[in-house]
């Protein structure tokens, strides 16, 4: 019979047990025999030359073990940072790659940037310590956006970089789409900002690593999101005298991710040779003030769009030029956002025969931007669907009518997306109808005039997104030119008593993978979830893994998994032959039974597992002892979650106050293995999405390039009052790019945010002519719209 915790059921996560009674393990919580602590002297300078440092005061501190510099580093063979992602345009330039030293020598290129560490018995000792090192700097001219960075008179940011432009790259035909607009009949125009942010994981980032001299070997634990790429990423650049097996990297429970917490950072290294230094393990954990200067930050785009349509309201073309800001140097995934993973997607749902795209790169002396929640997909849904407003607004059709004019069939996938990709399927009308009821979008007039007689305004947007997800080695669209590989790896491992350890190259860091995974072997085996463990984060106990980042875990680390459990099966299926004297053809595998074809005779899965471990029940020489099967997976395609947020926001024209009053989504995430799971990725992502919307936004100084927002007292985030509840519904839909039929959810929310809440904001402020605003949409800038429109 069939067991209640397979695949399609709304299981409470195991994992929630040890993480709401306080019995997590985090890196913080990770203290080790003779453990010492690491703090990290910051340059307070933007730009500056370092001329000297004196560590004289800060070696002689009380407790002081060890003050690490640049020559340290070097003594060690610690070297650079590097950037995965080194990008290659259409001429065959190449993007200006500055080194990312752990330590800088000659010059500090953002304010925070490390530029000396202590380690010393305590945490407070250590940070006394920091404080004592005199930084002798010259300080030079700084530059805080990318725009400004590209003007003829900006400061200069790296002397091997002229005019701050990293790369200039583009995707598509420009003559083509040119010659598309200028026949069009219909032509919009959006000039929008995309605004940074400051991922702000529940967990601070933290590491604490320990040297064996005897074994020559380094352990290190750490908040990270891929313990795997920075096992090899150091090995193959940053410590290349350091072998990958003398390298172990554990990361346990981690606390929120969003993709801060997949580059290498500077304080790990710290850390590293800290240890290798003082013979001890050295721990840091990082506080929110420096996470606000240390942690990569996101978005940070400034946009032209056009979008042409014929005179039917068909989609011709859509070109994008904008802007992009590295910060001071190329981060992991960073050049990757703002070009491939943006202008590949600017088709979004639509059937657009034609994209050109673009991309100006340029340095500026800021923290670094990397992968944010989304990575380029938030931009690109925001600025087709958009655009997708203002042309309905241009023809004086219903925005609705117009998408749907304009939706990929659901009876043309696979579908081919003029940037490139291949759209695995989709639904997108049944999407929006699911959205569109579920907040009474019919209802939504008498809301509106009910509004007004009280003074408000009240309006309604809707974004339909897709995005690419369960990105592999096998996809040359967003995959060219990477350092790193795309597939995954899972073992299952069945022991003799039945009960299964799962060893998965996907990380959960709030995901609710111990629960999902478990629930894919269950629904298979017909096992309790009790009696499935699952493993992860930890470079010694599994053979490789790419990391959780990208909606990929369910589609490429399920896939992975589901597809080593069907060997299971297969190899259990040889055991019950021999044992029960059958053909392997006739032995099925049904509710965990292995049976006979067309008898009675069977042996039960947990019969089975213990037969596996004793060989005088098969033949040696056919089948080896034990029941444990591995999958690398490479996915035969990439997946597109899709779908439609509405969002119904109501504005005070005397404050500008906007509140968010109902929030609906209608998903398509191919075949969900937990429901309740799911709803909370979206939740979560919409919360996000929200944020950015309305609240956050990392402010610069335009002359020092000092962060103004700095702490949480000036950098909005959302709260709970700020959200009202959401409805969240998803179409039955599978894929064919991986066994389970998964698409991947947890980006979708951030994804389809933005452009929902910023289209019912310029819905209610229609009326009195506002035409456009950029995020976030806070309130003295929705009052001053409302004041500059009335005049």
């Amino acid at each position: 019979m069939k067991q209640l915790h397979g695949i399609g059921k709304p299981v409470r996560r195991k994992e929630d047990l040890r993480f709401i009674t306080g019995r997590g393990q985090y890196t913080a919580d990770v203290t080790l025999p003779g453990q010492l602590y690491l703090a990290v002297c910051r340059s307070p300078h933007a730009h500056a030359r370092i001329k000297h440092i004196d560590t004289r005061a800060a070696v002689a501190a009380e407790g002081v073990l060890a003050v690490i510099t640049a020559d340290d580093l070097e003594t060690l063979g610690i070297g650079c940072i590097p950037c995965i992602w080194p990008l290659v345009n259409a001429a065959g330039e190449a993007i200006f790659e500055p080194p990312h030293p752990i330590l800088p020598r000659d010059k500090a290129s953002y304010a925070g940037e490390p530029v000396a560490a202590v380690v010393a018995t305590s945490a407070a000792l250590a940070g006394d310590a920091a404080q004592l090192i005199v930084v002798d700097y010259d300080p030079l001219p700084a530059v805080a956006s990318a725009t400004a960075a590209l003007a003829a008179d900006a400061p200069q940011v790296w002397d091997g970089c002229p005019g701050n432009l990293a790369l200039a790259w583009e995707l598509g035909d420009r003559a083509a789409v040119d010659a598309v607009f200028a026949g069009a009949t219909h032509v919009v125009t959006l000039d929008t900002v995309q605004n940074r942010l400051v991922p702000s994981a529940l967990e601070p980032r933290a590491a604490n690593a320990v040297y064996d001299a005897g074994r020559d070997e380094y352990t290190v634990y750490l908040a990270s999101q891929n313990p795997h790429l920075f096992r090899y990423l150091t090995s193959r650049y940053t410590m290349p005298k350091v072998p990958e097996h003398k390298l172990r990297v554990v990361a346990p429970d981690v606390g929120g991710g969003f993709g801060s917490k997949t580059p290498q950072y500077n304080e790990e290294y710290l850390c590293i040779a800290g240890a290798k230094l003082t013979g001890r393990p050295v721990k840091w954990v990082g506080t929110r003030s420096e996470a606000f200067v240390s942690d990569a930050q996101a978005r940070d785009h400034v946009t032209h769009a056009e979008m042409a349509l014929a005179a039917d309201g068909k989609i011709l073309g859509i070109r994008s030029r904008h802007v992009a800001d590295l910060g001071a140097y190329a981060q992991l995934y960073g050049p990757l956002v703002p070009t491939l993973l943006y202008a590949t997607m600017l088709s979004g749902v639509y059937t657009v025969p034609c994209v050109h795209a673009a991309v100006q790169l340029a340095y500026t002396n800021t923290v670094p931007t990397d992968a944010y929640r989304g990575a380029g997909r938030p931009e690109a849904a925001y600025t087709v669907e958009r655009l997708v407003e203002l042309a309905a607004r241009k023809l004086g059709i219903s925005a609705i009518e117009l998408r749907r004019r304009n939706f990929i069939p659901k009876d043309a996938f696979p579908y081919a997306a003029c940037t490139g990709h291949v759209y695995d399927s989709g639904d997108y009308d049944q999407c929006l109808d699911l959205a569109l009821g579920a907040i009474d979008f019919d209802g939504f007039p008498a809301r509106q005039q009910a509004a007004r007689q009280r003074g408000k305004l009240r309006g309604l947007g809707l974004s339909v997104y897709t995005e690419v997800a369960g990105i592999g080695p096998s996809q040359p669209a967003v995959n060219a030119g990477s350092k790193m590989a795309f597939y995954e790896v899972s073992t299952a491992r069945v022991n003799p008593d039945g009960t299964v350890t799962v060893l998965t190259g996907a990380h959960s860091h709030g995901q609710g993978h111990e629960t999902s995974f478990a629930q894919v072997v269950a629904d298979k085996l017909n096992v309790s979830i009790d009696d499935v463990e699952v493993v992860h984060g930890d470079t010694a106990r599994i053979p490789y893994g790419t990391g959780t980042f990208g909606s990929r875990s369910i589609s490429i680390g399920g896939g992975a998994l589901d597809l080593s459990v069907d060997k299971v099966i297969v190899k259990g299926r040889k055991i019950a032959a021999h044992v029960l004297e059958a053909p392997f053809e006739d032995i099925e595998f049904i509710d965990g039974f292995f049976k006979v074809k067309n008898s009675d005779r069977l042996l039960s899965f947990k019969e089975i597992a213990e037969l596996a471990y004793l060989p005088g029940n098969y033949p040696l020489h056919e089948l080896e002892p034990g029941l444990e099967e591995s999958t690398y997976f490479d996915p035969p395609m990439n997946t597109f979650p899709a779908g439609c947020h509405a969002c119904e926001v109501e504005i005070d024209p005397d404050t500008g106050k906007v509140k968010v009053v109902a929030y609906a989504v209608g998903d398509d995430f191919g075949v969900i293995v937990n429901p309740m799971i799911v709803e909370g990725q979206v939740h979560g992502g919409v919360a996000q999405g929200i944020g950015q919307a309305l609240l956050e936004h990392a402010v610069y100084d335009a002359d020092s390039a000092q962060l103004i927002t700095g702490s949480f007292l000036d950098y909005c985030m959302p709260r709970a009052d700020d959200l009202p509840m959401f409805s969240v519904r998803s179409i039955k839909s599978t894929t064919p790019a991986n066994s389970l039929g998964a698409k991947g959810c947890g980006e979708a929310g951030a994804i389809g945010a933005p452009g929902a809440v910023m289209n019912a904001i310029m819905n209610a402020l229609e009326p009195l002519g506002v035409a456009e605003l950029t995020m976030p949409a806070t309130a003295p800038k929705v009052w001053a719209a409302i004041r500059a429109a009335r005049g």
